[in-house]
This record gives structure tokens, sequence and C-alpha cells, in this order.
């Protein structure tokens, strides 16, 4: 699925600057944390609001507001504990879009409420395109009846995995997490593979490889 850039509406700008500070302040960041910020970060903005008042559409529990944050990085990489400290610092689902030389990339993670107390923000693994030219064309918003239903076709935008029918986003996200998994299995045997002096042993280890490749192409498959 090729990434995607969206138009957000003119109304839905927020464009507020937000201090480092206030994020240590909020995720109780150590040295390590602010160490990133400095190395990484050159600064934050919370550029637009995805709320029912700025794009007519009703909120939801899980999702009562969508947030654009934009970061202007001071190199190529983003360590994902900077994204999260900001994630937990702010209880709304999160877009952020990473700005360096010119150059965009998104990235999210699928935040839901916590079962056990809806205070509280449960964040998934972060999710990332590709870098895009900055100029390049954006599309407008999905069309969506509330504000959940248009976090999820973000989400899903940034999965490099193609929904099967009827899957939900939480389905879809396991499934991907499952192919993590399995690739890093896969890659193990690899390696003990290339170690092996044992002909019945090389034998056993080829056989373990293929069925993690079939396993792989069943997961990845969208039927």
């Amino acid at each position: 699925m090729s990434p995607v850039l969206y138009a957000y509406p003119k109304q839905a700008q927020f464009g507020r600057v937000i201090a480092k500070s206030k994020i240590y302040e909020h995720a109780a960041a150590g040295k390590t944390l602010k160490n990133l910020f400095i190395q990484q970060v050159e600064h934050i903005i919370w550029q637009y609001k995805l709320a029912p008042e700025t794009v007519n559409l009703p909120g939801k529990p899980e999702a009562p507001e969508i947030q654009v944050i934009d970061m202007h990085l001071k190199m190529g990489v983003l360590h994902n504990e900077v994204l999260a400290s900001i994630d937990k610092a702010i209880p709304f689902p999160l877009i952020f879009q990473l700005h360096w030389q010119r150059q965009i990339r998104v990235s999210a993670a699928w935040k839901r409420p916590n079962a056990a107390d809806s205070s509280k923000w449960v964040i998934g693994d972060y999710l990332s395109s590709g870098w895009l030219a900055e100029e390049s064309p954006r599309q407008p918003l999905p069309l969506a009846l509330d504000l959940r239903s248009l976090y999820e076709q973000i989400i899903r935008q940034l999965l490099p995995l193609t929904p099967r029918a009827g899957e939900t986003l939480p389905e879809q996200l396991e499934r991907w997490r499952e192919i993590g998994r399995k690739q890093h299995e896969h890659r193990q045997f690899q390696i003990k593979l290339h170690k092996e002096k044992q002909f019945n042993r090389k034998v056993e280890l080829n056989s373990q490889i293929r069925r993690i490749e079939q396993e792989l192409q069943q997961l990845s498959n969208a039927s």
C-alpha cells in the first residue's frame, strides 16, 4: 500500500508550538529521553486538531479527537521512545508528521483507551511510511462516519499489509505483529543453518525454514 499524505482542512489548523519541557514533565523524562530529544528533535508543532467542530464528524470514546503533530528533526532517524513520550503526554490519538531536509514521513501507533481504566491509553507498535518529498501531492481525508472510523483508515494506510475482507484493524495489526515474529524466527533458523555442520541437522533446519516460509505466505495473503 503506497503511503498517503492527507490535506488536513484549514479550519482544523491549530499551529501551537509544544515546548520540549512540557513533554519532559508529563512523561517524567529521564536523562536518556531528554538526550534523545536534544539530539534528534528541532521543534514540535501541534499542527491540526481534528475534532467534531473542525471536521464535522462526531467523536467516539476511542477517538474523541485526533491530533496531528509536526516534528522537525535534526537527523533522519527518530527513536520510538520520543514518539511514545508525546503519545503519553497527550490523551488523544496522534498522527505524527516528521520533517527532515525537505522530506516528510508519517508515523503513528494504534492508540486506544485502556479497558480497565478509560482515563489511560494503550499505545501499540509504531508504523511509519517511507520518506516522501514535502511537496508531494496530498489527498483529501478519507470518507468516514465518525472520528474513530477516520482514525482507523489513517492507521490502515500505514500498515504494509492489505486488509482481509471483514478484518478489523486490531486483527490486521495482530497479523502484522505475527508476521514480524515469524520473520524473526526465520532469521534465527537461517543463522543456525549457516553455522550447522551436521547433515541431518541441516535437513531438519531446512524443513523448519520451509515451514515458516509457508506460514509467512499464508499470513501475508489478503484472502
